[in-house]
This record gives C-alpha cells, sequence and structure tokens, in this order.
C-alpha cells in the first residue's frame, strides 16, 4: 500500500463575484480531482483549534496527524528546524518577513514576492548593523526569513502576520506586550536602514516594490514531534518550497525531499513535484506534497491566479501520480490545511474540504470536489483523525 498526502495551501475559498459566484475550487477545471471524488469520501475537516491561530503551522500540523492543542510551539521554530539553525537556551526565533509598507500601510506582506538573490544582502546588513548583542538575523528563501532574539519575556509578546493586515494602517497592529517596545522599535529602524539600500532604489528604478521593512512575528524556543514512523508505522517523506512545512516533517523525522525549481507561486515546478513523489514512493511508503500557490493567489486577492494554481495541482501533479500508482493500491488525502478567502485576503477560521480515496474500497463519491460538495456531506471532523484513518488496517480505513 502506498499512501499520498496532496495539501493545496489555503485553497478552500469563498463564492466570489469574479468567478460569477462561485470559488476557485468550483470554477477551476480539475478533471482528475472531479473524478476521483466520484469513488472517494468527500467531507468537512477542522485544521484549526480556536485557542491557536489558523496558519500553515497548525493546519499543516494537524493534516500530518498530530493534535496542535499538544505539539503546537510556533510558527518560526518550525522554519528554524529546516534551515538548520540551532537555537541557544534563552533564545526566541521570530518569522521575519521583508515587506513593503507605503503611507503608513502594510501594502504587500512579500514585498512583490522579492527573489532570494535581492532579499539576501537586505537581512545581511541588517545582521551587520542591528545584530549582535542578542540578535541575529538569518536569511531564508525570497521574503521569508528569520530573526533570533535573547532575552526573557520575547515569547510572550502579541505578533500580528503580515498577511492579516494587508491594506490595513500596521501602527495598530505592531507587537505588543512585555518585550513589545523593542521588538516595534527593532521594527522602525529596519525601516530606516533598508529603505536606503542599493536593492531597494535598484528595484524603485524597476518599478518593482521595495522590501522597506521587516516584520517580526511567528515567535517560538524550540520544537519537537513523536517520531512520525514510530507513531504511524510508515516511512514518509515532505515535498515543499517552503521552511515552515519542511522543518515540519523534519521535526517528524520525515525525510525532506529535494525538488529543484520549486517556488511556491505559479512558476513553481510542479512537475518535478510529481515525479519525485513517485520515486520516493518506490522505496517508501508516504509523500506529503505541499503547494503553497493556492494560498499565495488568496493572499493576494487574485482569484484568476487561484483556479490557475488549482488547475496546475489537477493536470500537473495529481494526475501524473495517479498514472503512476495505476495497478497498485493506495490511498490519497486532498485537502487544503486552511482557507485563503480571497475576499478577506487572510486566514479563515472556518472547516476545510477533504477527498480521502483508498483504491482497495469499493465507495459511491460525489459529483466533484468543492466545499459546497463537503459542507453536503454532514459535520466536520478533526483533521488530526484524517492519518489515523489513512494508517489504519485496512478494515478500520473508511473515513
Amino acid at each position: 500500500m502506498k499512501y499520498v498526502v496532496l495539501l493545496c495551501d489555503g485553497m478552500a475559498d469563498h463564492a466570489l463575484p469574479a468567478l460569477s459566484g462561485r470559488t476557485p475550487m468550483q470554477a477551476a477545471k480539475k478533471p482528475a480531482m472531479d473524478a476521483l471524488a466520484a469513488r472517494s469520501k468527500v467531507g468537512l475537516a477542522w485544521t484549526g483549534v480556536k485557542e491557536l491561530p489558523m496558519g500553515s503551522d497548525v493546519g499543516n500540523m494537524a493534516v500530518l496527524g498530530y493534535d496542535p492543542r499538544k505539539h503546537y510551539s510556533g510558527r518560526a521554530p518550525l522554519e528554524a528546524k529546516s534551515m538548520g539553525v540551532e537555537l541557544k537556551k534563552g533564545e526566541v526565533v521570530f518569522r521575519c518577513n521583508l515587506v513593503h509598507v507605503a503611507g503608513g500601510q502594510m501594502e504587500d506582506y512579500s514585498a512583490g514576492h522579492i527573489d532570494t538573490e535581492d532579499a539576501k544582502p537586505l537581512i545581511r546588513m541588517l545582521d551587520e548593523r542591528l545584530g549582535g548583542k542578542g540578535l541575529r538575523f538569518i536569511p531564508g528563501v525570497q521574503y521569508r526569513h528569520l530573526a533570533v532574539l535573547s532575552g526573557a519575556g520575547f515569547e510572550d509578546s502579541i505578533c500580528v502576520p503580515p498577511h492579516d493586515i494587508m491594506g490595513q494602517a500596521f501602527e495598530g497592529h505592531m507587537p505588543r506586550g512585555k518585550k513589545g517596545s523593542a521588538i516595534r522599535q527593532l521594527m522602525l529602524d529596519s525601516q530606516l536602514l533598508l529603505e536606503g539600500h542599493e536593492v531597494n532604489r535598484e528595484r524603485r528604478r524597476e518599478g518593482k516594490k521595495t522590501a522597506n521593512m521587516a516584520w517580526l512575528w511567528g515567535q517560538g524556543k524550540g520544537v519537537e514531534l513523536p517520531d512520525f514512523k514510530a507513531l504511524r508505522g510508515l516511512e514518509g517523506g515532505v515535498i515543499s518550497a517552503v521552511d515552515l512545512v519542511r522543518g515540519l516533517g523534519m521535526a517528524a523525522g520525515m525525510e525532506v525531499i529535494k525538488v529543484p525549481g520549486i517556488t511556491g507561486w505559479l512558476d513553481t515546478n510542479w512537475s518535478g513535484k510529481a515525479e519525485a513523489a513517485l520515486k520516493f514512493l518506490k522505496k517508501h511508503d508516504l509523500v506529503y506534497v505541499h503547494m503553497e500557490a493556492t494560498d499565495e493567489a488568496g493572499h493576494k486577492g487574485d482569484p484568476a491566479a487561484k483556479v490557475q494554481a488549482i488547475e496546475a495541482i489537477d493536470s500537473l501533479v495529481l494526475a501524473p501520480i495517479l498514472r503512476g500508482l495505476e495497478g497498485q493500491d493506495f490511498r490519497m488525502l486532498i485537502m487544503p490545511d486552511h482557507p485563503t478567502p480571497c475576499d478577506v485576503r487572510t486566514h479563515t477560521f472556518e472547516p476545510v474540504p477533504y477527498l480521502y480515496h483508498d483504491s482497495t474500497l469499493a465507495q459511491a463519491g460525489t459529483a466533484g470536489f468543492d466545499e459546497a460538495i463537503a459542507a453536503a456531506a454532514g459535520d466536520a471532523i478533526e483533521a488530526w483523525s484524517l492519518m489515523g484513518i489513512m494508517a489504519a488496517p485496512a478494515a478500520a480505513s473508511r473515513a
């Protein structure tokens, strides 16, 4: 038996006027997904819990089968683990976005999806000018970086994700708490330093958004999860363009599968993910394939881009994997980690649709796979129970 999870980050959405009252899942041409739904279980699942922020850290942890109420310790520690950053005693790691602000507003949480080549010298400059004495900046990928601070109280700060305040005045959303003022000052200092950097001067000349502020959030001290193989009896691997999901896999003892050219956006190497997943499954049990572009499109408020991403997942990832598994027994779970509706441009606390397929079962499925069809199936279940169902012996594997 082979096991596949296709995690379509933020895919769930609302009915949108731009799509004639349909959601992106309903508007997208996804023949492979809809055909699979016809012989699968489709329903709703809660990936979040009310006491925790609704983010990809919580959502992916839940889909992997870990109850976030027991295991969650913050987003940034997962990314640090993926990047090989060791935290010393007393250190707290923050996610550090390079953002674009203008007129006192958060205009872009990703600084125009700044590329890594432009971003690294900016982060290195911040480390040179502001680092030391219990502070270090660590470059990551594109707009996603880390800041490590040392001292009591930083972990208890109240910090808002920048993608939650797109188009809003950022002053009222600056860090709060015991060390909130120190973090706030650090962010304002970064704004002064970044504005005049040569990289940003060149970006302005080229008509690109500048990365003119460092925004800190998602802090935590460290993370360890029960070993996935010991827990489920399956040897698993993770494919993702983002450090968060790779770090989550590493914390669970799973292999991180490298795929060249994956970016987390529409220009990612979709086919490469499918090829790598099938290659991994030749010698191992389970592969967790994470797709980020659906989430990014939701944050941008771009329904057309979200439809395009869903169609690419269907034709370039799902369809090839299904062809590669033909003739084999397999179980597959397809779902988002949370909704990222284009009309609100951030994550919402709502149940998400899931599709669970077991090739050994004759199931009467549904006419397709979308939010409305899933909602018609009945009450939502807890998402972390799905991995237990998926990994269970044959007699107990019905969702």
